[in-house]
């Protein structure tokens, strides 16, 4: 009996080889997160991985030996129309990627929902390199695309009311001041500010100002066409843009607006209050130069209707005396900026002396210091010409940082022979929670001792908001501060409100102290207000003394301290050594 032996080991080791390979691609494939569908050359399915199953909503054992056309239902995007067959394309090299809308089956074997892919197909070879069939790979970008979306909508939108923010909203005006230019179409831009909202924000909170913010957006929208734009400008404020209205018409939705929000009445509970919106119109034409110029047009002319008693609309000419000085306003508000990165403001000192020589022990100067802005051509600039401007548009925290920031600067220096060095604190700074840790850092790295400054505050911006005024003035008290209400017995409501701030000095109006001597009401004032403040353990000072007559006067009334051109001029405020210190440069603070 013959036979042979022949080792098969090899062929063995090749087909455990082979059967890891496929058993590795196998796994691979049910595992891999996008959709893998494989057809021969006819374009007859041969297997769908788990994900390319929950993707069709096709079962494998369903689908196998179907064609591809009819399990992968692949359409134009745009216009919806079936792409060509994909496995001719494949054969053909001729397939060029692409996202497409993938039209799902649903339960019912029905076709259901449309999804966005990406699909790609590759051909499968054999060992001489001839197609014997393909691999179809659908990326599921839908979710990706939701993504995108719900952030694009974020970044253009107001997450409060859902409608439009302010970046929108100029990207959109910028697009119609465009066309009104080179086509000469016509425009109306609104600007809103809701009247009362601050009282519902501080009388309920706000939680009810949000709400209340909610419902306004759904009023305003409510008179509006589908394809006008209404955004939240911020606060209070929104915005409106008519597109292909004049003038005539935007008038009548303006009022339409007013008077839909003037009827509606907002409740909280077991409380109902009552609005108003204070409304500027501005028509865009081909003379409309920018974005800039409209909204601050719009702005001018909502302004005015504020100033004209509210809850009214106003329309913007450019003639408009009223109009013309609230530009006038925001071109200082330019010039301000442009100052401060210029290094273009200043200090002055002005002596605040003892009403009676010897009265007070001479412990060391006791000065306030003044602001100032000096101008394109080198010229001093007063504060009362900038600071209305600066104390509407929000600038005056960053000056009043700029300020303390280089008068401590200064003082490094000077503290030996300046006891107490006086700063005018504006009201916006009344309500800056972080200012006293600003003024504690500065402090700490100018090595001041804080018991030499004093605030001083105007008493009407004191009176504004009591309770925060009262615990600003006890948290910078206890870093050693002291304060002056400044400018008393302008309001009607300062003796009610005085035993409630906590202020070292009272400062007495100078109005009062200008005309005491020809105006009996006004000397009166001046002893009321010297009586009270010392009767409450304060020290009173006269500001405005320009004259012997007025001092001689003030000493019998009793004034405790005087300031005036008659006691001193302001000079610049310099450090004693120009190389005393670390001097805060003349910049933006904070």
């Amino acid at each position: 009996m013959a036979g042979s032996l022949t080792d098969i080991s090899d062929h063995k080791r090749y087909e455990t080889q082979l059967f890891a390979e496929k058993e590795r691609a196998q796994v691979t494939l049910q595992a891999i997160g996008d959709a893998v569908v494989t057809a021969d050359v006819w374009g007859r399915v041969e297997s769908l991985n788990p994900a390319a199953e929950a993707l069709t909503g096709w079962r494998e054992a369903d689908a196998r030996g179907l064609p591809l056309s009819s399990i992968c239902v692949l359409r134009d995007e745009e216009s919806l129309a079936p792409l060509p067959d994909i496995v001719t394309l494949a054969l053909r090299q001729r397939w060029r990627s692409r996202s497409a809308q993938l039209v799902q089956r649903d339960v019912s074997g029905l076709p259901g929902q449309a999804l966005a892919v990406k699909p790609s197909v590759a051909l499968i070879r054999d060992r001489a390199a001839q197609a014997i069939g393909v691999v179809v790979v659908l990326h599921d970008i839908s979710q990706e695309r939701a993504h995108a979306a719900r952030l694009a909508y974020e970044a253009s939108h107001d997450a409060l009311t859902g409608l439009v923010n302010r970046a929108e909203f100029e990207r959109r005006l910028d697009a119609a001041i465009t066309r009104a230019r080179e086509q000469g179409t016509t425009h109306t831009l609104m600007y809103l500010d809701l009247d009362q909202f601050k009282v519902v924000n501080d009388t309920c909170g706000h939680a009810a100002g949000d709400e209340l913010i909610r419902q306004m957006a759904e009023v305003m929208r409510s008179q509006l066409r589908r394809s006008d734009t209404l955004a939240r400008l911020g606060g209070d404020e929104f915005g409106v843009l008519l597109e292909h209205c004049g003038t005539g018409d935007g008038e009548r939705v303006a009022e339409a607006l007013r008077h839909a929000i003037a009827c509606f009445r907002f409740a909280h509970r077991q409380r109902t209050f009552t609005l108003g919106v204070s409304i500027g119109l501005v028509t865009l034409d081909r003379q409309t130069v920018n974005v800039a110029e409209a909204l601050s047009a719009a702005d001018a002319a909502c302004y005015v209707a504020k100033e004209g008693g509210r809850n009214r609309v106003q329309v913007y000419h450019p003639l408009d005396s009223v109009v013309q000085a609230r530009h006038g306003e925001m071109e200082w508000v330019s010039r301000v900026h442009a100052a401060l990165a210029a290094g273009r403001f200043c200090l002055y000192s002005q002596e605040i002396v003892p009403a009676h020589d010897g009265a007070l022990p001479q412990t060391g100067r006791h000065v306030e210091l003044l602001l100032r802005m000096v101008d394109e051509r080198g010229r001093l600039v007063p504060p009362m010409a900038f600071v209305p401007a600066c104390e509407r548009y929000n600038l005056m925290p960053m000056i009043d940082r700029w300020v303390v920031e280089t008068a401590f600067g200064t003082l490094a220096g000077r503290q030996a022979e300046i006891a107490t060095c006086a700063i005018n604190l504006s009201g916006s700074s009344l309500a800056d929670l972080q200012f006293p840790d600003f003024v504690r850092e500065q402090a700490q790295r100018f090595g001041i001792a804080l018991d030499g400054i004093c605030f001083e505050i105007t008493e009407t911006a004191a009176i504004s908001n009591l309770a925060q005024a009262g615990a600003f003035i006890l948290q910078l008290q206890q870093l050693g501060c002291k304060f002056a209400l400044d400018d008393f017995g302008a309001g009607m409501s300062s003796f009610t409100y005085l035993k409630h701030l906590p202020a070292a000095y009272l400062k007495i109006d100078g109005s009062f102290v200008r005309d005491m001597l020809a105006d009996p009401v006004n000397l009166v004032m001046v002893e009321v207000i010297q009586r009270i403040g010392h009767a409450m353990g304060k020290q009173t000072i006269a500001e405005f003394v320009e004259s012997e007559a007025m001092l001689e006067r003030l000493r019998e009334l009793g004034v405790d301290l005087v300031q005036g051109y008659h006691i001193a001029q302001p000079v610049p405020f310099a450090p004693a050594d120009p190389k005393a210190g670390d001097r805060a440069e003349l910049a933006l603070a904070g």
